[in-house]
C-alpha cells in the first residue's frame, strides 16, 4: 500500500512537471517584469508630456510619444498572452488534480500530509 501511494505521489509530481508548473512560475516572473516595464514606459510618457512647450521640440515629443505608445501596446499584448498561457496551464493542473482526487481520494491526501 505504501509503495502504491509512493508511486502515485511520484506520478503526480511527474504530471505537474510535464504540464509545466515551472513554466507557470517562469511566465509569472515574465509578467511581473513586463508590468514593471509598462509602468516605466508610462512614467516616461508622462514625463514627456510635462516638458516645456518649446515649439522646436514638439515634433520630437510627438514622435517619442508615438514610439512609447507603440512599445506599450506591444508589451501589453505580450503580457495578455503570458496570462492566457498561465491560466490555461493552471486549468490543466486543476483538472488533473480533480481527476487524481476522484480516483484516489483519501490515499492521495494522506500521502501529502
Amino acid at each position: 500500500m505504501i509503495q502504491k501511494i509512493s508511486n502515485l505521489h511520484g506520478k503526480t509530481a511527474t504530471v505537474k512537471k510535464a504540464v509545466g508548473v515551472e513554466d507557470i512560475l517562469k511566465l509569472e516572473n515574465e509578467i511581473e517584469a513586463s508590468e514593471k516595464t509598462l509602468q516605466n514606459l508610462q512614467e516616461a510618457s508622462d514625463d514627456i508630456m510635462m516638458l516645456d512647450d518649446d515649439t522646436t521640440l514638439i515634433s520630437y515629443h510627438i514622435e517619442t510619444q508615438k514610439m512609447l505608445e507603440s512599445a506599450k501596446e506591444a508589451l501589453e499584448e505580450e503580457v495578455r498572452g503570458y496570462k492566457e498561457r498561465v491560466s490555461s496551464m493552471q486549468q490543466v493542473l486543476n483538472g488533473l488534480e480533480v481527476q487524481l482526487c476522484a480516483k484516489f481520494g483519501d490515499k492521495l491526501e494522506a500521502d501529502e500530509s
